[in-house]
């Protein structure tokens, strides 16, 4: 039974199980960018993306680093120092509501503070809606013809799902335990995450997950479904009851979940500082991960 997934923008998403490489095929060449390995999630083109001909858009606002017109999924590499690195390993969904991708704020600033921790992150790029070429047409929510664009949220956990099985089959090259791979993702990216965790075979099942601000979900719960940290804030009418309901499904199928909600914080805080409590969640992450042995070098 396939999962509904309630986006924080109150938009209801079928996800699709998308389809994965197979295991005898090769990704393309990594490359590099601000000296962090950057490594194709597919080899060649992404299924379902064929004829798509939107160029990828690097921009900033407010200040921070967005990307939008995402083609071709990638993952950026955060090594952490080896001395520090525990073998646990974290897939980085950042959200835009499939629009653009908060890369800064949601991705690169969350996987330099896990790396420092001795985590192993890695921030995706999945593919996004076309927002056409230039900046007004963005401001103007230029729509994608329907014919190049079918499902957007399907194709974008298809890119997660493939991630994770990629970075699975590469753990020994990047000294990552296999059995202590995660993912996380705000709000679309919540939602990319639980399009992971409610489908997956055992090459692409992350070890434990993290919506932030993301999704509710309903339908069959997987049996072995992992361990989820879900948090958000109580002023956030989109993501707020979804959290609770993720939460309570979770618990009420004997699986283990954590909940966190702050009274105040909105939505899409990410990283950034607002004076309030909120801005301490990635803490909470940190001692959730504690809690769960993860932080700890493997064998210690």
């Amino acid at each position: 039974m396939r999962a509904r997934i309630w986006l924080t923008f109150s938009v209801l998403v079928l996800f699709a199980n998308g389809p994965l490489a197979r295991a005898d095929e090769k990704p393309g060449p990594a490359s590099s960018e601000a000296g962090h390995a950057v490594i194709p999630v597919w080899p060649g083109i992404a299924p379902g993306s064929e004829n798509w001909t939107q160029k990828e858009v690097d921009y900033t606002r407010n200040n921070k680093q967005m990307v939008r017109n995402v083609t071709h999924p990638t993952l950026m590499l955060y090594l952490p120092d080896p001395a520090k690195a525990n073998g646990t390993a974290i897939i980085i969904a950042p959200g835009g509501g499939f629009r653009f991708l908060s890369w800064q704020n949601e991705g690169t600033a969350v996987a330099e503070w896990l790396a420092e921790r001795g985590v192993t992150a890695f921030v995706l790029k999945y593919r996004l809606l076309d927002t056409g070429e230039s900046q007004e047409d963005f401001d103007k929510g230029k729509k994608p013809a329907a014919t190049t664009q079918p499902d957007i949220a399907a194709l974008a956990s298809a890119d997660g799902r493939q991630a994770m099985k990629l970075v699975r089959q590469r753990a020994a090259e990047w000294k990552i335990a296999p059995d202590r791979i995660g993912f996380m993702g705000f709000s679309a990216g919540g939602a990319v995450t639980m399009g992971v965790v409610m489908h997956y075979d055992a090459d692409s099942r992350p070890n434990f997950a993290a919506p932030i601000y993301g999704t509710g979900t309903d339908g069959a719960i997987p049996e072995d479904a992992p361990p989820l940290f879900i948090l958000c804030a109580g002023d956030d009418k989109g993501a707020m009851p979804g959290s609770v309901k993720t939460f309570s499904a979770w618990k009420a199928a004997g699986h283990s979940a954590e909940l966190h909600i702050y009274s105040k914080g909105g939505h899409g805080f990410g990283m950034s500082q607002r004076g309030l409590p909120v801005d301490h969640w990635i803490d909470r992450l940190g001692d959730w991960l504690e809690v769960q042995g993860l932080m700890k070098q493997r064998g210690a």
